[in-house]
């Protein structure tokens, strides 16, 4: 499983694919639908990633 660090990286490279301007510190000036849509697409990825080992196995 990702450590933090990993799940830290994993959110600002979603949200800079996405084109939200997320940045460290204090992101209260995010919408919920922006912050909404990284949220979902880590977990998209998360489940991904673990199918991919899965079917690896």
């Amino acid at each position: 499983m990702a450590n933090n660090q990993d799940l830290q990286n994993m959110k600002y490279e979603i949200a800079n694919e996405l084109g939200v301007n997320l940045k460290q510190g204090y992101n209260g000036d995010l919408t919920s639908k922006e912050a909404g849509y990284v949220g979902g697409y880590m977990v998209k990825r998360m489940i991904e990633q673990v199918e991919r080992q899965m079917a690896g196995k």
